[in-house]
């Protein structure tokens, strides 16, 4: 079988700090790799793989700001699509631009939605709905108007990820400082628990940093900036846990799954895909507000972190994503 997978190229495949859509991108083709799929990666140049590698442009748009991101991706895009007679699939992780081709080549198309940036696109999707094979991942982020093939939960190399059965007293923040990620909420769960709080991640709204984020900056609340894997593995692996106080309807939340995988349960606001990655009251807590968050601090030494890990495991390994997409394949060709 001869696949192609299409990562996006704001950021390199896989990233250093942030860049989720390319996190997929490059366990799918290295799992692909192992199973013994011939596999073709389209990234950007710097991009690391056992596989084959494809690419037009040498570093991310948002990695190389000299760049103009419409060209890179009209470039990135064109050049797997005036290939795609090579390959019996394309596996698309790139959003819907990439449907507009798939009308004018024979080889099937595979998109993953990994969100909706915005309900406007949605027409892109429903335009090709007949014609394309949708794969959602989280039943909770499934749009009502289109049709999916599968529900594939994102799968992560349980080898990244250190299990730890005695973590240190901190609680960890890890993603976007973002209104949408809650950074502003996890630090007052912090504060009413009297805990010390450590925040990583890239600042992405830089007026909420400046306003709701950096005057609590203490000697007890902690901002790391971003961090890359193996910084984020050390955090995750001792972090008595996770706060993750979500302000949308979050399509899945890798740094859930990854601290799961660590042993360390997730305090999460209950929205979007949080039930389908939490177990409350086993893996963590599902929660609505800052209070019950409190509560839930209260109460996370009563939960069995080997539970965490084996749950994580078991439902997000890199191995059960691979095999659920193969078999995906299989249906399709």
């Amino acid at each position: 079988m001869k696949v192609a997978v299409l990562s996006p190229v704001a950021w390199r495949t896989p990233p250093r700090h942030y860049g989720p859509w390319e996190q997929m991108a490059a366990n799918l083709t290295e799992g692909l790799h192992q199973a013994g799929v011939e596999v073709t990666l389209f990234a950007t140049g710097d991009s690391i793989t056992s596989a084959k590698l494809e690419s037009v442009v040498q570093m991310g748009y948002e990695e190389d700001r000299n760049q103009d991101a419409k060209v890179i991706e009209c470039l990135h895009i064109s050049n797997l699509m005036e290939q795609a007679a090579s390959f019996e699939l394309i596996h698309n992780h790139f959003d819907f631009l990439p449907l507009s081709y798939s009308k004018l080549i024979n080889t099937p198309i595979i998109t993953t939605i990994h969100g909706f940036s915005s309900e406007k696109i949605v027409q892109v999707y429903q335009k090709y709905n007949q014609h394309s094979h949708y794969v959602s991942i989280s039943d909770a982020n499934r749009h009502p108007l289109l049709n999916y093939s599968a529900t594939i939960y994102n799968g992560l190399d349980i080898n990244d990820f250190q299990f730890n059965a005695v973590p240190e007293e901190y609680l960890l923040f890890f993603g976007r400082i973002h209104p949408d990620k809650g950074t502003a909420q996890a630090i007052q769960i912090a504060m009413k628990s009297k805990r010390r709080l450590l925040i990583a991640g890239i600042i992405q709204d830089e007026h909420y940093y400046k306003e709701a984020v950096e005057p609590y900056l203490s000697e007890d609340i902690i901002f790391l900036g971003s961090a890359g894997p193996e910084q984020r593995n050390q955090l995750l692996r001792n972090a008595a846990a996770l706060l993750h106080p979500i302000n949308f309807e979050e399509p899945f939340g890798l740094s859930v799954a990854e601290a799961l995988l660590c042993g360390t349960p997730v305090i999460a606001f209950n929205r979007g895909s949080m039930p389908e990655l939490i177990q409350h009251g086993k893996t963590g807590f599902l929660i609505n507000h800052v209070e019950e968050a409190v509560d839930a601090v209260s109460q996370i030494t009563q939960l069995d972190r080997h539970d965490c890990y084996e749950w994580a495991k078991r439902k997000f390994s890199r191995e059960k994503m691979v095999a659920d997409y193969l078999s995906l394949y299989q249906q399709i060709l």
